[in-house]
């Protein structure tokens, strides 16, 4: 969990050294997709496209099962998550609306108040 001022922020994972080397092999997975070719690749066979990166078997449990706060927790950055979250449909305000438990309208709303 990430703190702000000593108090947790809920739904939130801490992106450190330790979390970067565990999601290695998946950002690079997910780089990778900025391509064409590597879009074409993963969507013709995603488990073969997995293995060549080196995914871990909860790594690819949660590519399968869409899980994109499982990926967080397992170490991937949303940086690089954005590719694979786009070729789903999604977009980041929907992704903090699946980290704070919002609806995608609460989470758009509250970035607006927040920015009174």
């Amino acid at each position: 969990m990430t703190y702000l001022n000593n108090k947790p922020i809920p739904g939130t994972t801490m992106f450190d050294g330790k979390m970067a080397c565990k999601g290695y092999g998946l950002n690079k997975m997910c780089h990778s997709l900025n391509e064409q070719c590597g879009r074409d690749e993963f969507t013709a066979n995603e488990m073969d496209y997995c293995d060549k990166y080196g995914l871990t078997e909860a790594q690819k449990t949660a590519i399968q099962q869409r899980d994109v706060l499982g990926l967080i927790r397992e170490g991937g950055s949303i940086y690089y998550l954005a590719k694979f979250v786009g070729m789903l449909g999604l977009n980041m305000q929907d992704i903090g609306a699946l980290q704070t438990g919002m609806t995608v309208e609460e989470f758009k709303q509250m970035l607006v108040e927040a920015g009174k």
